[in-house]
């Protein structure tokens, strides 16, 4: 991801989000609440690695079933999360559910699912019926814009038996299980469970321990939730990712700016020109430089303009040095304090402290740089992978085995969770370290399979190597395929002469 592309549609529409419900189901000990959370599984579009809480979105035949003191949309939300707390959970939240045995709910469960019967009809058969009162609501959650798919989420409390049954049954979620507030947020804390702000919010009311009302209350009227979109996204402690409108190249529309740190800051790539989007980003800033907070450095990963166009604006307003390789130092116009070189270590105090090592990875760009929590092993990546979209090698600046080298190098690390440029954190890094290798080699076999014998120029071969991609990127395409071929050039793989490229 870099620039823009002569050519290129426009952004596309932000996301209309779909109706959702939630369900935080919660048991009582001696200690406190014990809450049932659950993994979703990596490959999932939305949320995938996430901890989270059973739920999904409304179905059209939720509107279908009749829920007693509720009507309308408020009964669908209630039909919808009890049925998703019955397919994610094997939890049976309905009046006349204590007759059925654990047979009789698995094979409910079942039936639903595969799509085999109805809600409506599946409640119907078993003489069950849906109560409004069963669960408490607990606040509204929006996903905020930058996210491709998006959802209005409604949440409810429901306190549940101590020896309420409960199964996993492996597909959407990897993972599930009761646990406690405190053993849920001492994960997040080591970046071991990674939380969207909803669920960050519920373990944190949980942690205190209220009645059922005074807990679902608490859980309504979250901080900095404006129009109940979260405005400040602390996947795991200490990094916030705050996503920037760029020009940048679709179907990316934003690049993610990161906070890092607790009492010390170090604010990553603030890519914006836009007023209002840094109005954004600073209002972030300066509610945690009011909270105690001190800023110490802005840090560039590479100096490419959907990563470096708020610069300035950032620096002069609070006050603070540019830090960056030397190679980036060269390219922006903002004066460098501290030029970063490969190993060396970003100290950051609070409690825990955070020490980010520096490591050098060109390929991309020269000047290109990520850092790695060494507590954590958490990565701010740059544009060395993406969560939506794909990364550009454009040579000279760019250099494909350089590139390759890293993308190994980061892999071996080894890293965990991934913070891109682009798109949703990616929690398993290193196999998404290894997806770009691998494709990287598919597209290189597809390029030498495509080289006749006779040669050809490189937009022959772009138009024989990359059939299945979009007009508007072809341009692109010229350039990831150039650097191919500078690639295979030097291993002697590949001759070129006249413009027109042979098998070496």
């Amino acid at each position: 991801m870099s620039e823009t592309v002569q050519g290129a549609p426009p952004p596309p529409p932000v996301a209309v989000p779909r109706l959702s419900s939630v369900v935080v189901p919660c048991r009582r000990t001696a200690q406190g609440w014990e809450v049932f959370w659950v993994k979703r599984d990596k490959a999932l579009r939305f949320a995938g690695g996430f901890y989270a809480f059973p739920g999904g979105k409304l179905d059209a035949q939720d509107a279908d079933v009749p829920v007693h003191g509720a009507s309308g949309q408020d009964a669908a939300l209630r039909a919808a999360a009890a049925r998703e707390l019955l397919e994610e959970a094997g939890l049976l939240v309905a009046e006349g559910a204590e007759r059925l045995t654990p047979d009789a709910v698995a094979s409910l469960r079942r039936e639903v699912l595969e799509g085999r019967v109805s809600w409506r009809a599946g409640l119907e058969r078993q003489g069950l019926s849906l109560r409004s009162g069963d669960l408490l609501e607990a606040g509204r959650w929006v996903t905020p814009e930058f996210a491709p798919v998006r959802f209005d989420t409604f949440f409810y409390f429901l306190e549940v038996g101590p020896h309420a049954r409960t199964e996993w049954w492996p597909g959407e979620l990897s993972e599930a299980a009761w646990v406690t507030p405190a053993e849920a947020l001492a994960r997040w804390e080591a970046g071991t469970a990674l939380l969207h702000p909803p669920a960050l919010h519920v373990l944190r009311v949980l942690a205190r321990a209220g009645s059922p009302e005074r807990t679902a209350a608490a859980m309504r009227t979250p901080e900095h939730c404006p129009d109940f979109i979260a405005q400040r996204i602390e996947y795991q402690r200490g990094v916030r990712v705050f996503p920037l409108r760029t020009a940048t190249l679709p179907p990316a529309t934003h690049t993610n700016a990161y906070v890092l740190g607790e009492e010390e800051l170090l604010i990553v790539d603030p890519g914006s020109g836009d007023e209002e989007e840094l109005a954004r980003l600073l209002a972030l800033v300066e509610g945690l430089v009011a909270e105690g907070a001190r800023v110490k450095a802005v840090v560039l990963t590479h100096h490419h303009g959907d990563h470096t166009a708020g610069v300035r604006a950032v620096t002069e307003r609070l006050g603070v040095p540019l830090w960056c390789h030397a190679r980036t130092a060269d390219r922006v116009a903002v004066p460098t304090a501290r030029l970063l070189e490969d190993g060396e270590v970003l100290e950051l105090a609070g409690a825990p402290p955070q020490r980010w090592r520096v490591l050098y990875t060109p390929g991309h760009a020269r000047g290109h740089v990520c850092l790695v929590d060494e507590r954590t092993r958490a990565a701010v990546v740059g544009d060395m992978v993406a969560g939506v979209g794909t990364i550009v090698i454009d040579p000279p600046e760019g250099d494909m085995a350089e590139y390759l080298r890293q993308l190994a190098r980061l892999r071996d690390w080894p890293v965990t969770t991934l913070y891109a440029a682009h798109g949703m954190a990616i929690p398993d890094g290193p196999g998404k370290l290894q997806e770009y290798l691998d494709h990287r080699a598919a597209r290189e076999a597809r390029i030498l399979a495509a080289l006749p014998a006779a040669g050809v120029t490189l937009t022959e071969l772009v138009a024989r190597a990359y059939v299945e991609t979009p007009p508007f990127l072809l341009p692109v395409a010229e350039r990831s395929a150039l650097a191919v071929l500078l690639k295979l050039q030097d291993e002697g793989r590949v001759r070129e002469a006249s413009g027109r490229y042979f098998p070496g």
